[in-house]
């Protein structure tokens, strides 16, 4: 059996292994939830079901601290928001307990002609069927919550994928569940190569897929779903900022530094392109960059860190190359701009890249964030809703009207007002439109998507 060597991305050093699953396994998991969905007689009861999850979040609790290590050593995300993600993991797994009593049917009006006189009809929820989910990198837990968590608070067998960097934060997971009283036919931890996962994918005994990560493998995956397979994908950004004049540098550095360096950038929905106007871009670049700039870098286990590896070396040679395309072309560096080591790549801040270079038209999941000046409100829009993304968006203001005129203009599924665009709560909606996904994520959306409505109409 081949095996998935897991190491730390900082120093590449091996931390863990996972063995991969073979087809043969995975077809018989497969069969084993398609007959678990078919026969209701098996259909765990939702008290059970939320006997486990409630179970599971206090194991999670109990061994918090270990968890926000996992995370910081598989995935690079330093220890301190590495807490933060166990902590809203934990949320999300209780969340989805909360959410079973708001996910109802409702009642169908009757009588409104005469072939429905003396009719009674309501509607129900019911689970969907077999889930499979394929997830990412860059929250190797909550990622997990959102896309299992749900599936197993309505009832659905779930076959999981983790990104083949941080499987063990999944695989911590799935057996918390089991120790937790859920049978392992409802929850299958399946690390496997890219064929065998396309191949779970696409059977027809799936009913959900459940998708986070590149736009390219996403879309391609779903154009090749079994009919009737639904799904849900989110991908990346290239979040937009709008700045108003006139708004305060102190309130508004420090969070525009937080939402475009936490996690190196490695967020889909990562501070990337601020548009301030023409008279103070260059005064509020050069702000970003001297908090940047004392930003610590290094390994992400260490406490002092607050900036990580990229996931993969690879990614700093992309990232270097990008940045240095844009000063060719014109961009003034303020701070960074260079490799720190063959993992890691020092916070960078770029001033009036064109617009033709990558760093303004694709999304850089790197450390990096680039100011750009505008002349009019008019001209930040039309930059921002230039790229075939979209996904979350901000605008500082101090006027309500500019403020408004942005969120009606800015094509985004949400709008920060006066906050980064990494802004989230794990029960509001959280969807890409355009290249950016499909669907809606969120622990309670999930939910209500992983379930369908069955009607009974009743004659008297």
């Amino acid at each position: 059996m081949s095996t998935l060597e897991v190491v730390n991305p900082f120093d590449q050093k091996a931390i863990g292994q996972v063995d991969l699953v073979p087809w043969s396994s995975i077809d018989g998991w497969l069969e084993d939830a398609h007959r678990l969905t078919r026969d209701r007689t098996q259909w765990l009861p939702t008290h059970q079901r939320i006997a486990i999850l409630k179970s599971c979040a206090k194991l999670m609790s109990e061994r918090a601290a270990e968890l926000a290590h996992q995370i910081a050593d598989e995935g690079g995300k330093p220890l301190i928001d590495a807490r933060v993600e166990v902590a809203r993991a934990i949320d999300g797994v209780e969340l989805c307990i909360k959410e079973l009593g708001h996910l109802v049917g409702s009642e169908i009006p009757m009588g409104l002609t005469p072939a429905a006189a003396g009719r009674l009809a309501f509607t129900t929820r019911e689970p969907i069927g077999v889930v499979v989910a394929v997830s990412a990198f860059n929250h190797p837990l909550n990622l997990i919550v959102h896309q299992v968590a749900p599936a197993v608070a309505v009832g659905c067998p779930v076959l999981v994928k983790p990104a083949d960097d941080t499987p063990l934060s999944c695989k911590t997971f799935v057996d918390l569940l089991i120790q937790s009283g859920l049978p392992p036919a409802w929850c299958r931890f399946v690390p496997c190569d890219l064929a065998s996962a396309e191949r779970m994918v696409t059977d027809p005994r799936v009913a959900f897929f459940s998708f986070i990560g590149s736009a390219k493998v996403g879309w391609m995956l779903r154009a090749k779903l079994a009919p009737g397979t639904r799904c849900a994908l989110e991908h990346g950004g290239a979040a937009p900022v709008i700045v108003d004049s006139g708004v305060d540098s102190a309130m508004m550095i420090p969070k525009l530094v937080k939402g475009g360096f936490y996690h190196s950038g490695q967020v889909c929905v990562s501070v990337q392109r601020v548009f301030a106007p023409r008279a103070q871009a260059a005064a509020l670049a050069e702000g970003i960059a001297a908090h940047a700039s004392r930003l610590v870098v290094g390994n992400a286990i260490e406490e002092a860190t607050e900036c990580g590896p990229l996931i993969r070396p690879r990614e700093v040679t992309r990232v270097a190359e990008w940045v240095e395309e844009a000063i060719a072309m014109g961009a003034r560096k303020l701070c960074g701009g260079e490799s720190l080591g063959p993992t890691t790549y020092a916070p960078t801040v770029l001033l009036d890249p064109p617009q033709q270079c990558r760093v303004s038209n694709s999304e850089i999941f790197g450390p990096v964030v680039c100011v750009y000046s505008y002349d009019e409100p008019a001209q930040a829009l039309s930059w921002a809703n230039s790229l075939p993304y979209a996904f979350q968006a901000s605008v500082f203001s101090n006027r309500l009207d500019f403020a408004m005129q942005a969120f009606r203009g800015l094509d985004a599924s949400a709008v920060m007002i006066n906050d980064h665009t990494a802004f989230r709560v794990d029960w509001m909606p959280f969807a890409g439109r355009r290249h950016s996904g499909y669907g809606i994520g969120g622990i309670g959306h999930t939910m209500h998507d992983m379930t369908q409505e069955k009607m009974m109409v009743l004659t008297q």
